[in-house]
């Protein structure tokens, strides 16, 4: 199994190509047609439960402009997918390639401490951290269009803005005092 390498094949002319990775395929199915949907280019959007993806089609398989992994605070598998799938992705897509979707954040019984693992691993690998909600349609179609805007500057398709550049606006930060224990 090899890495998924962001510059190994040419861009499609007015074309955007998506991975969307999650172990439990909640939210990615709807997700994904909601996108489809776009109609000012063309989105195509490929599913994986995670990495590595099989060599089987790698020949046949467009040049991926973004990659989501989606995780699901309520799920710990959810998570430990996404974190063992990051050593497949090479280094190039974490200029801007990459970035997580986290749902289920104001769930009451998820752990605080699995959202501030989360937070540290986007801070550390300097990507997008953006929090989206399941339940309604309305909530995937928020998230549908905070993933649009980042894919159009990952594809190359936003006049002088680089994925790069967006990647250190929208990068996420964790305050210094996260490992501090709590006075509460």
């Amino acid at each position: 199994m090899s890495s998924l390498k962001p510059f190994s094949k040419l861009p499609g002319l007015n074309t955007a190509n998506i991975l969307l990775v999650e172990s439990e395929e909640q939210f990615q199915q709807s997700l994904a047609d909601a996108l489809v949907e776009e109609t000012s280019v063309t989105v195509n959007v490929r599913l994986a439960k995670s990495l590595p993806l099989p060599l089987e089609n790698e020949e046949s398989r467009p040049r991926i402009d973004l990659v989501v992994f989606i995780i699901n605070l309520t799920s710990e598998l959810s998570f430990q997918s996404a974190d063992a799938s990051l050593k497949y992705l090479d280094p190039g897509y974490f200029l801007g390639k990459v970035c997580f979707l986290v749902t289920n954040a104001r769930n009451a019984s998820v752990p605080t401490e699995r959202l501030d693992t989360v937070r540290k691993l986007a801070a550390a690998l300097h990507c997008p951290l953006l929090f989206a909600e399941d339940q309604t349609p309305d909530d995937v179609t928020n998230a549908t269009e905070r993933l649009l805007t980042i894919l159009k500057v990952a594809a190359g398709l936003v006049p002088l803005a680089t994925a790069l550049y967006l990647s250190n606006l929208t990068q996420c930060t964790v305050p210094l005092d996260i490992d501090q224990p709590s006075f509460d």
